[in-house]
């Protein structure tokens, strides 16, 4: 097996960065606060207005064009709009799966949000707030999201599978996140007790998600887990024979390489996938398929400055006012990086690149040089994503 995908971020799960305009009006920073800014007509019409217009059929057609296989969707935890003040989601998730089988593509729907945070990221849903895992009620609503989504598309031809929970945030990495600094809680009380996920409690959910899931999904499909940003830790689990059609996915991103100290050069970020990412991949293989689910071209070699782990003017940074480099030599840039990266991918069992699309205007707006490199679009047409890999 080896697959060939795209996300679908910002879509169905809103990622402020990624679409500033949506949050205009507020302070806001996260999709847990923005409908608690503005009223509930302007809430709707502007949710309504975006997942109609930012993915359409066409984008489908596009997506199979560009040689992709798998669509990974992030959907959140409020889909079956149980959850106000939030609206659902679940007719454009059914809309997504007719498309997708029209044009020969799959499915993998990604659970990207957790009540009360799995990570406390901004993409979580709520920032600086980390307390899911202590919060049976909420672990138990998750589960049963994930028996609903699995018993509504078990049987689709459209659906690849379905990932758990995305991105848990275990004590390995809990560090280098800086999760209370660089995602500041807004409600201090909400956010006491904020802590990484133990280990020990993400096997066990784990487990009881992939029981109650296997009830309805058809054997063939696959049941996705995420490592929680410690890929090696995982050779032990999961590989009784109960256990079928288990995929690990990790995510994998120039920037946190640069939070290891990897060199901002060609050279440097070269060296680091082949000697670290594709060794570990190569080696977890033997215990599960690997797919790298979150990866892309953004480095800050290109966007001419240190962007401290992928920070942009929303949090503070600066950025650049002009190119530091010319086209060409920026396409050779996003070249190298792209190929180190995919031919790491190729010890293990596919990817999907995050994301599609990015409504920031990287021209006119101060501080996004460089930015337009999480737009898989830009990236095939400016000739920074090699086609056919």
């Amino acid at each position: 097996m080896y697959i060939k995908g795209v996300n679908l971020g910002n879509w169905l799960v809103l990622e402020k960065w990624m679409s500033p305009a949506l949050f205009a009006g507020t302070t806001a920073e996260d999709e847990y606060y923005l409908p608690r800014q503005l009223s509930k007509e302007v809430y709707e019409a502007r949710i309504q207005m975006h997942r109609a217009e930012y993915i359409s059929e066409r984008d489908f057609v596009t997506i199979k064009r560009m040689g992709m296989e798998v669509i990974r969707i992030p959907v959140p935890y409020f889909i079956f709009g149980d959850r106000e003040p939030f609206i659902g989601c679940i007719k454009e998730l059914d809309k997504a799966f007719a498309w997708a089988e029209k044009y020969g593509l799959q499915i993998l729907i990604d659970l990207h949000t957790a009540p009360m945070g799995q990570n406390g990221f901004d993409n979580g849903g709520i920032c600086g707030v980390c307390r899911w895992a202590q919060c049976p009620d909420e672990v138990e609503f998750t589960l049963t999201v994930l028996e609903r989504l699995s018993e509504r598309y078990g049987n689709r031809k459209g659906l690849w599978g379905i990932e758990v929970i995305n991105e848990p945030l275990i004590e390995a990495a809990w560090e280098s996140f800086d999760i209370t600094k660089r995602y500041q809680a807004v409600d201090l009380e909400m956010a006491k007790g904020t802590a990484p996920i133990s280990m020990v409690f993400l096997r066990a959910f784990y487990k009881k998600a992939y029981t109650r899931m296997r009830v309805h999904l058809a054997p063939e499909k696959y049941v996705v887990i995420h490592d929680g940003f410690d890929l090696m830790a995982w050779k032990d689990f999961m590989q009784e024979d109960e256990y079928q059609n288990v995929v690990l996915d990790t995510h994998q991103y120039l920037m946190m390489a640069e939070m290891d100290g990897c060199p901002q050069t060609v050279e440097g970020y070269v060296e680091y996938v082949q000697t670290k990412y594709a060794k570990m991949i190569e080696e977890m293989e033997q215990y599960f398929p690997v797919v790298c689910g979150e990866w892309c071209l953004f480095n800050s070699l290109a966007c001419g400055c240190d962007t401290k782990g992928g920070q942009s003017v929303l949090n503070g940074m600066e950025g650049t006012a002009q190119e530091s480099f010319s086209p060409e030599q920026k396409k050779e840039i996003y070249q190298a990086v792209a190929s180190a990266q995919l031919d790491a991918w190729k010890k293990g069992s596919g990817y999907f690149y995050w994301s599609y699309k990015l409504l920031v205007d990287t021209v006119n707006e101060p501080g996004w040089i460089g930015w337009d490199s999480w737009d898989l679009g830009r990236c095939v047409d400016f000739g920074w994503f090699p086609p056919n890999r």
